[in-house]
């Protein structure tokens, strides 16, 4: 309902005062906001993405993105890969050893089968998933490679300069999988709560936004079947405040 309730006057039969309060329709909401803070959402996967800054090998950050639900990020097409090179990651350019370079680890392994003349092998996806993943291009192998391991691990290169960021320019490294790194994890869009909880399927919640009386259903990472409270307005209070994360909680601004 309205936060300031309009109230009109109209004679009704025999002289009686007749009040009307006058409430807002109803009307349909579109959510934005399908990830958690920190997390980037992209539509075209109904996918979320995050950069974690705290430089792991390659096994830990594998750790930390099931910890979060998700796993090291793997592309489906070039728009989707064009889309994490376009972000600006909110990154300390100390956590990277050139300042115009930004890598990560993503969730590719480069199998070595030759070591002969040169290095000879073939990209695959670290942990299996889609079929539709595309694999990337042939290498740059990393400086800090070991002759023992017939296994590295990927790491997308990006640029921290706008015009070379967003004209998509980019490498692939295959690097010693014990070397310390940032890393991209990718997650599925999921339901979160006003108050930026997590919400598991099937389960009941108030989605982000302006309505704390807004009550869904969590379904494939999208709030449905909604439906909200209308709250009364406070009773002997002319001026008051509604809590934008409580529903039917006003504070009364009377002297």
């Amino acid at each position: 309902g309205k936060e300031n309730v309009d109230s009109r006057h109209n004679r009704g039969r025999g002289g009686e005062t007749t009040r009307f309060h006058t409430v807002n329709v109803a009307q349909p909401v579109r959510f934005s906001i399908k990830c958690p803070t920190g997390w980037h959402h992209y539509e075209g996967t109904a996918s979320c993405y995050r950069v974690y800054l705290n430089g792991e090998n390659y096994w830990d950050a594998v750790q930390t993105c099931q910890r979060v639900n998700g796993s090291l990020a793997t592309f489906t097409a070039d728009q989707e890969l064009r889309f994490i090179l376009a972000q600006e990651w909110d990154l300390e350019e100390k956590t990277f050893v050139r300042k115009d370079q930004r890598r990560f680890w993503v969730g590719y392994q480069y199998v070595i089968t030759n070591r002969n003349h040169s290095l000879e092998g073939h990209w695959e996806v670290a942990y299996k998933g889609s079929s539709e993943v595309f694999l990337p291009p042939d290498p740059i192998f990393g400086s800090a490679m070991s002759e023992k391991e017939n296994v590295l691990c990927a790491q997308l290169q990006c640029f921290h300069f706008p015009t070379l960021r967003h004209h998509g320019l980019h490498s692939w490294y295959a690097e010693n999988c014990y070397e310390k790194s940032s890393f991209l994890c990718k997650r599925s869009q999921t339901c979160v709560d006003i108050k930026d909880n997590i919400v598991d399927e099937g389960y009941y919640f108030t989605p982000k936004g302006n309505d704390p009386c807004l009550s869904c259903t969590c379904h494939n990472g999208e709030p449905e079947m909604c439906v909200a409270a209308l709250c009364e307005r406070p009773q002997g209070c002319q001026q008051y405040r509604k809590d934008p994360k409580e529903c039917c909680k006003f504070t009364c601004l009377d002297p």
